[in-house]
């Protein structure tokens, strides 16, 4: 087992790797912006080394620094945790060229999964059910519509580099595509650096569905099941649970066997996540993989009792999965997570400032994952996250009666937060109900006057 791992990231993920070492008895490094020195990671890491500027490209986007910190700590391993450097697979390279073992798949594997066209071309030649769509990249708008007619109408056309929405457009007839077609290359070439677009069948009304997984370094691949992630505003999920109140035990089955064949047959390790859109009729249809942990990692943890981050930091050390595992992943009960965002909860804008109070949620089935705590700052230079709430509750009914509980105990004042927006979602008739799908917070928002 490793000695010392370094944290190269902050807030709530970077306090969550910290728990997972502590637990392991290994000794942790955290890298604070000057924004961040008052933060908890900081108190809680056993050393922690500023590496810059608030502003994210002189910090914690800065690999020369980050590495440097590692290199200054003597660190063995280096965990990413979600977002920032996670799937940057230059980043993954440096830290194996520096003897530092990076928490997370192969460089060569993240590139793979990293460029999305490519990651859809490996997933379908390894079996995994993907949408009709283009051959590759698309190099024109005349063979943009060529692909079109092939497919049918409607499509959308995604950016190959892409990520959180942006290089995408649908079309939904033929004369609107040359436009849309040039609108998504400018967008990704200004957001990416990479104006490369592919096509797929847009499917209406989907449900977002995703599978955890877990690859040791021996070749053993385990799916740990999926996460309902339909609940999202504008390629932004909001609240996630587990289990999918669509997916059957059969299909569960099915789709982890073949996502073990593929991920063990690319050499895929460590944590990773694929996702897929869910049809109406129930047919699962790959859209892309996330090569490390996720931000809603803890609803699948509540159900299968499988702490994820301390899995990926043994993997990384060289644990089998049968050491790592101790047993069969046995699913139980129901989860949801909400994430609570220091934004206003209905004009969705960012709110940065002090927080004069602070009473997370507690109780029976509740878990908070946070960094913050009273009189702590929200800064104004990243995301704005400030907690995720977590339950887990004997079935979906009881889950979602224990969340609307825990939300209205949990207290934040001083900054505006989601909370009021997640007490809506959950008292929705159709939520109650399971009607869900990627279109279910435009319909909410414009039933509640929001838009």
């Amino acid at each position: 087992m490793f000695k010392k791992i370094l944290i190269a990231n902050r807030g709530e993920i970077a306090l969550r790797v910290i728990c997972a070492c502590k637990e392991l008895g290994i000794r942790t490094v955290a890298i604070y912006s000057e924004a961040d020195r008052l933060s908890l990671p900081v108190r809680f890491a056993d050393e922690a080394i500023c590496i810059g500027p608030p502003q994210l490209a002189q910090s914690y986007l800065n690999i020369p620094a980050v590495i440097s910190a590692a290199e200054i700590a003597n660190v063995e391993a280096v965990h990413p945790g979600y977002g920032l450097l996670a799937e940057n697979a230059n980043f993954a390279e440096v830290c194996e060229t520096s003897g530092i073992k990076f928490i997370g798949p192969k460089p060569e594997v993240t590139r793979l999964m990293g460029e999305k066209e490519k990651a859809r071309s490996a997933m379908k030649s390894a079996g995994v059910p993907i949408l009709p769509g283009s051959d590759g990249i698309i190099a024109s708008e005349g063979e943009a519509l060529e692909w079109a007619r092939k497919v049918g109408l409607p499509v959308i056309v995604k950016a190959s580099a892409g990520g959180g929405g942006r290089g995408m457009r649908i079309v939904r007839n033929a004369e609107e595509l040359p436009g849309l077609f040039k609108a998504a290359q400018a967008e990704a070439a200004g957001a990416f650096g990479n104006g490369d677009l592919y096509m797929e069948k847009y499917v209406e009304h989907p449900r977002h569905i995703e599978f955890q997984v877990l690859a040791d370094e021996h070749g053993n691949v385990v799916s740990l099941g999926e996460r309902e992630c339909s609940i999202q505003r504008r390629h932004q999920k909001l609240l996630e649970e587990s289990p999918s109140t669509q997916v059957t035990p059969e299909l569960r089955q099915q789709i982890g066997d073949v996502l073990c064949r593929s991920l063990g047959s690319i050499g895929y390790t460590n944590a990773g996540t694929v996702e897929f859109l869910m049809d109406q009729n129930r047919n699962l249809h790959f859209i892309e993989m996330n090569t490390r942990i996720q931000v809603e990692h803890p609803v699948t943890e509540m159900v299968t009792d499988v702490d994820l981050v301390k899995s990926q930091i043994m993997i990384a050390a060289g644990a089998k999965m049968s050491d790592v595992l101790m047993g069969p992943i046995v699913h139980r009960g129901h989860s949801i997570e909400c994430r609570i965002n220091a934004e206003h909860p209905e004009k969705f804008t960012p709110s940065a400032g002090k927080i004069t109070a602070f009473h997370p949620a507690g109780g029976t089935g509740v878990r908070v994952d946070t960094a913050a705590y009273a009189e702590g700052v929200i800064p104004p230079y990243y995301d704005s996250l400030i907690a995720k709430l977590i339950v887990r509750a004997k079935d979906r009914n009881e889950a979602v009666s224990r969340m609307s509980r825990a939300l209205d105990m949990f207290i934040v004042e001083g900054v505006y937060t989601t909370i009021p927006l997640h007490r809506k979602i959950l008292a929705d008739p159709d939520f109650r109900a399971g009607k869900i799908d990627t279109g279910f917070i435009e319909r909410f928002l414009r039933r509640n006057g929001h838009m």
